[in-house]
């Protein structure tokens, strides 16, 4: 075991990202910081470091616990990194999951079948007189 490691490597082998391209990107593209500093993918990181990663809509705090590059299995991972996100985040994760956000811009494609029996239990036709139209005149 080094003291030290790839920043995309770690992600990678400590299963917050699914692939190392995947964790590379979100360095690249500023959503993974060390002390409130954006990291390159090369960046080396050392045992007892906080990292912040950024997977919307939360930021994710680990400390490293150990300093990998090789995948590891689920079981071990609480040899490699201490969870010390905010319990706040985790507030705010499950108000974005009460609040049914759906990740889909205004008014783009057409609901889906969730979203339209949503809408249906929301909008009692009966109130807007709709059931009138069902009737034959006589």
């Amino acid at each position: 075991m080094a003291d030290i490691a790839r920043i995309d490597k770690w992600l990678w082998a400590a299963r917050i990202f699914k692939t190392r391209s995947i964790a590379a990107d979100a360095c690249k593209n500023g959503r993974i910081t060390i002390k409130g500093v954006n990291v390159k993918p090369s960046h080396t990181i050392k045992v007892g470091e906080i990292i912040s990663v950024k997977k919307p809509p939360i930021t994710y705090s680990f400390e490293v616990l150990q300093t990998i590059e090789k995948r590891v299995g689920a079981k071990l991972i609480p040899e490699v990194y201490k969870n010390v996100t905010d319990a706040k985040q985790y507030e705010l994760l499950e108000m974005s999951r009460i609040s049914g956000f759906v990740d889909r811009a205004r008014g783009t494609g057409r609901p889906t079948k969730k979203d339209r029996r949503q809408l249906d239990s929301f909008v009692d036709p009966t109130l807007f007189g709709f059931d009138d139209f069902n009737d034959e005149e006589d």
